[in-house]
């Protein structure tokens, strides 16, 4: 990695540590800003449209493999890393909802259905991240 970069591995070490600081700063630096919070209108709406673009993004495989070297090698940092700014994302989608003068679900309820089963089936299973079955995700968090 220090090669490819043209310096040597300890200019790397002394401003990182480790490798999985190195990993973690990559995916913070990677997943801040490349989702757009979208803002239709409608909670329902907003996170369905959210979900499909995040699982869109985490099909593409140099996002799978950069979350699953973050996660592996950079623990609970890395782990850190990759849901930190879904988490920030998701927490404005629910302000805003809030804001509209309803009682949206909680930040927690609405990570463990909605990035929750997005991560563990992307990172863990061979398993499609298709629309129709993200919109089961929202569906489950949203009854109608």
């Amino acid at each position: 990695m220090a090669t490819r970069a043209g310096v040597h591995a300890t200019t790397v070490y002394r401003r990182w540590g480790s490798v999985g600081e190195l990993l973690a700063d990559v995916a913070t630096s990677r997943f801040s800003g490349d989702i757009v919070v979208p803002d239709t209108g409608s909670l329902r709406e907003d996170l369905e449209r959210y979900t499909y673009d995040l699982a869109k993004d985490l099909c593409d495989p140099d996002t799978l493999a950069l979350v699953r070297a973050t996660i592996g090698i950079g623990g609970e940092q890395g782990a850190a890393a990759c849901r930190g700014e879904r988490q920030r994302q998701l927490e404005a989608i629910l302000e805003r909802e809030q804001a509209r003068v309803t009682q949206p679900p909680s930040l927690e309820r609405t990570t463990d259905a909605v990035l929750a089963p997005l991560y563990y089936r992307a990172v863990f299973t061979d398993a499609p991240l298709t629309p129709e079955w993200t919109r089961t995700l929202v569906a489950h968090l949203l009854p109608d």
